[in-house]
């Protein structure tokens, strides 16, 4: 049978498991994302503190760029777009795996899992990139921090120094510094108003990193790209009394080739972030800042949505339960129910022997067979 005539059965039956108030509860979380994005849209647009700076000062020297090596529309493709169409893509194609259980599961199951992966590597990925955003734009308008070009941009009137003086010893102590308002600037275009007051964080660092360090995590996770794990059996510590032929086929290393093109997302952020070194956009503190806030959001959105790396068998998290989807009250054990639509109970087993006996709450695994 062909996709294309299954898939009005397909649609017809997931619609009549899926409840309402599940599927409202998830539309929510994606009103919230849209909204955080907003909020960092609007920090955008605001007009950042104009900190006082000095006409002496060496770190605000820098010739200005009039063109970027990594252009923000350019960053925005390769950081959001291409890793979201590919999470969209692999989940359709890779999931589940050919060598698991699942794909003997009805089409329809088949095709929920798929759309579940899907949707919850569309949500992390979202997550991180509005969490971030909205969090560097509104520490940019906070801080104000001059940009290593601000001079550039400036075009000072030095006869005008006296005029714009708001600080520093410079007009009664020979050599000290003076420090000026943004007004002595004979250049008052957005260049300068807007942009060149924005330096902490990077914004391009901070959103490469968070798009694409949550990819480089969704791939480590879905082609299991980790460091071959050995847990500690719950019935005994002795591993003298066990052949070491068992201990060695608990784990093995990922091929080479797996590690690199996981790996690919990390080193295309390394280099957006480095080119706003060269194009003195950034101070280095405001680069590094900006990609360890990248990480830290990434790290937390694939957390929230994905199982462990090594002991999740490439697997996300399952959806809420319909009883408490909007709201888990004091005293409920879990967001998850025993209806779980994405996966049936086939699906779940086929999970389950995926991960090789791995108890995932607390890594370990059954050394005795």
């Amino acid at each position: 049978m062909t996709l294309s005539k299954d898939l009005p059965r397909i649609v017809q039956h997931a619609n009549s498991i899926i409840p309402k108030r599940l599927i409202l509860s998830y539309i929510t979380d994606w009103v919230f994302i849209a909204g955080i994005a907003l909020i960092g849209y609007g920090f955008s647009r605001t007009l950042p503190t104009h900190t006082p700076f000095s006409l002496t000062d060496a770190s605000i020297s820098y010739p200005h760029a009039k063109h970027e090596t990594v252009p923000t529309s350019v960053m925005v493709v390769v950081s959001l777009i291409a890793p979201g169409v590919l999470i969209a893509l692999l989940s359709l194609f890779l999931i589940p795996g050919s060598s698991s259980a699942a794909s003997s599961a009805a089409a329809a199951t088949r095709w929920r899992a798929k759309i579940w992966e899907w949707h919850a590597g569309w949500l992390g990925l979202a997550l991180a990139v509005a969490g971030v955003f909205m969090a560097t734009e509104g520490l940019k308008d906070l801080y104000g921090r001059p940009r290593p070009d601000l001079l550039a941009r400036c075009d000072p009137d030095l006869e005008q120094i006296g005029t714009y003086a708001v600080g520093g010893l410079g007009r009664v102590l020979p050599g000290a510094p003076t420090l000026v308002g943004w007004g002595i600037c004979r250049n008052r275009s957005k260049t300068l108003v807007k942009d060149g007051f924005v330096s902490f964080p990077s914004g391009h660092a901070s959103f490469a990193f968070a798009g694409l360090s949550y990819f480089s995590l969704w791939l480590c996770a879905k082609f299991s790209v980790a460091f071959p794990y050995f847990a500690h059996s719950p019935f005994s510590q002795d591993l003298h009394s066990r052949k070491r032929e068992t201990l060695r086929v608990q784990g093995a290393a990922p091929p080479v080739y797996m590690i690199i093109i996981a790996f690919v997302p990390w080193a295309v952020a390394f280099f957006i972030a480095a080119s706003r070194w060269f194009d003195h956009r950034h101070h280095a503190f405001d680069i590094i800042f900006g990609s360890a806030m990248g990480m830290v959001f990434a790290w937390v959105a694939f957390r929230l949505y994905h199982l462990p790396i090594m002991r999740g068998a490439g697997w996300a998290w399952g959806p809420r339960n319909r009883s408490h989807a909007l709201y888990k009250g004091v005293g409920l054990p879990s967001q998850v129910g025993p209806e779980n639509w994405a996966y049936a109970p086939d699906v779940s087993t086929a999970m389950e022997n995926d991960a090789r006996g791995t108890d995932l709450e607390s890594g370990r695994r059954d050394l005795a067979e």
